[in-house]
């Protein structure tokens, strides 16, 4: 059975639903690719860059993927309320693959990007909501990986905070070999990426240019 959005649904011997997330997928990317990632909310964007970042492993076939991998997917993971901001900047900067050293040798960077001070000492509960993400980013975005994955792009703080932000991610993609972009906004995949692909219930219906993709799911 196929459903409008989402995967294709199954069920297997014992009877438990199978949710077939991607489905018969074969694609290269290659240095210098901005890939945007297009399909409407189910058709397997998010379930996509996780395989690529290693947290999911696929059932069937082979993901071969050389390079190092940094995801922005979710910045705020690994942050724990009851610590410090420093405390977690060593914990979110560790799930980054960071060593302690070069942690240290951030630290001051980190901070100050974060526009946080003295409240760095502070437990992340005490923080506003924007105080949690401005330190999520600023941790985040330390890192230079060979391939960058994304799910939309990132909007932080305040429009001072947010400008610096912008600023932040640009250096960051530019400096990244590939870029993996799931969005939802015509703008941004004609503007950042060089190639797209439109995911429909698991699979891909297209992969081409941003224009000829674009065109086509968004309408003329």
């Amino acid at each position: 059975m196929q459903v409008t959005t989402g995967g294709r649904l199954g069920a297997d011997q014992q009877g438990r639903v199978i949710v077939r997330a991607l489905d018969g997928l074969t694609f290269q990317f290659r240095d210098g690719d901005r890939v945007g990632l297009l399909g409407h909310n189910g058709a397997g964007k998010s379930t996509l860059l996780r395989l690529l970042g290693r947290i999911y492993e696929p059932t069937s076939g082979v993901v071969h993927i050389q390079g190092e991998i940094g995801s922005l997917i979710d910045v705020s993971l690994g942050i724990d309320p009851e610590a410090s901001g420093r405390e977690n900047i060593f914990l979110r900067g560790a799930m980054l693959g960071l060593s302690r050293a070069q942690i240290t040798d951030r630290f001051e960077d980190i901070v100050g990007f974060s526009e946080l001070g003295d409240f760095i000492e502070m437990p992340v509960r005490t923080y506003s909501s924007g105080m949690h993400l401005r330190l999520a980013f600023a941790v985040s975005t330390i890192m230079r990986p060979e391939i960058l994955l994304m799910d939309e792009w990132l909007s932080v703080g305040d429009e001072a905070f947010k400008h610096k932000a912008e600023q932040r991610l640009k250096e960051l993609v530019q400096a990244t070999n590939i870029l993996v972009l799931a969005s939802h906004s015509r703008e941004l995949v004609m503007h950042t990426c060089n190639r797209a692909l439109w995911l429909e219930h698991g699979r891909i219906r297209m992969d081409a240019s941003p224009e000829i993709v674009c065109e086509a799911y968004f309408g003329g």
